[in-house]
């Protein structure tokens, strides 16, 4: 019997490994030959050797994963659609928002039975104020979702708010069926216990946007040192080529008044987070932050927003505190008691590891999956 031959189409290289490796791996053993399409793969890489030793064939396509340019994603989509007829794929799953959209419709034109997409977050263009370029955005990636989810067999998100607004919004029709998973999962084995450092530290692992939160945790950070000076902020990630990043001079001042100590990108975040005592994601939006699943899985109290996709992995004063969207004072409070109450870090953080293990083990997540998409 002929293997079926699966798709994974993504946007950014890094991600196929730490977001979808375990599930690559678990498409394989189901018995599926697994191709995936991503711009910009160094063929040289660490991500191209461990896909290659795995077995899966690497397709370099044109897309461009920021950016509307009509001709370039016309392109993409006419370069998709001629590898989905080369490779005969029989599944398609796009993630992020180009892979979904011009993956899904170039395996609607190539007529791939299977087609599924994943929404992971919902990203510039729908979060914050819609003026200007972002409501020009906006308007125009609801319509594309629009004509494009209608032609997926099913949809999966990874939190209930994103499908409700989907769904409110008339971008995924009723006869489209969804689903909603937990996230991208977490290997509770590779990301295990670490014991708690001291003095207080707390730690945010982030792209450098504006709608991540970092502002309000520079803020929250200097309100806080002014009365817990020995209290330790750090800050990982790089300034992203997007329109709402932070600017270096912002980060370059508060490195330089120490109120955070940037780390810059990690390949591996694990000695970071081990390296903290609280993970903080004060983000606007979320689909599953990934990140807060890794502190959690390495028994980390957490601080979060009340906002989609932050919400679902904190239960507020169980395993750490929800506060509102951009609250730089609320953002300090919950900071605070958590140095003045070390015994509740250290509980907060057993309860984050019991979660991660029942709710977001990655192989838990992936197998949900696999059985949505009938393998």
């Amino acid at each position: 019997m002929t293997k079926p031959v699966f798709l994974l189409v993504a946007s950014f290289p890094d991600s196929l490994i730490k977001f979808r490796g375990p599930l690559i791996e678990a498409l394989i053993e189901t018995g599926c030959t697994v191709h995936v399409a991503v711009p910009g793969l160094d063929a040289e890489s660490d991500i191209a050797a461990r896909l290659s030793g795995l077995g899966v064939t690497v397709h370099d396509i044109p897309l461009e994963r920021t950016g509307l340019n009509p001709v370039r994603d016309l392109a993409a989509v006419q370069a998709l659609r001629k590898l989905m007829g080369r490779i005969r794929a029989d599944y398609v799953l796009g993630y992020t928002i180009k892979p979904v959209i011009y993956g899904t419709l170039a395996a609607w034109l190539s007529g791939v039975r299977h087609r599924f997409a994943l929404i992971t977050g919902l990203g510039y263009a729908f979060t914050g104020e819609a003026t200007g370029l972002r409501k020009l955005l906006r308007a125009l990636i609801q319509q594309l979702y629009r004509f494009s989810l209608s032609r997926n067999r099913l949809v999966f998100f990874q939190n209930p708010d994103d499908e409700a607004l989907f769904r409110q919004l008339g971008l995924l029709k009723p006869a489209i069926p969804s689903r909603v998973v937990n996230g991208s999962g977490v290997d509770v084995a590779e990301y295990g216990v670490s014991p708690l450092p001291e003095p207080p530290s707390f730690l945010l692992i982030a792209r450098l946007l504006g709608d991540k939160g970092v502002r309000e945790y520079a803020q929250a950070a200097a309100l806080v040192k002014a009365q817990y000076p020995d209290a330790v902020f750090r800050l990982v990630g790089w300034i992203d080529d997007n329109p709402d990043a932070i600017h270096q001079s912002e980060l370059d001042e508060w490195v330089a008044t120490g109120t955070v100590e940037f780390l810059g990108k990690l390949a591996d975040v694990r000695p970071a987070i081990a390296d903290s005592s609280v993970y903080v994601l004060p983000s606007y939006r979320e689909g599953t932050p990934r990140t807060v699943l890794e502190a959690m899985a390495m028994g980390r109290a957490v601080i979060t927003t009340d906002a989609p996709g932050c919400r679902e992995t904190v239960v507020d004063g169980d395993n750490g505190y929800l506060v509102p969207v951009q609250d730089v004072a609320a953002l300090a409070d919950a900071m605070m008691k958590l140095i003045e109450n070390p015994d509740r870090v250290v509980s907060m953080g057993g309860r984050s590891r019991q979660i991660a293990e029942e709710k977001y083990d990655v192989h838990k997540v992936n197998a949900v999956m696999l059985k949505e998409m009938g393998l």
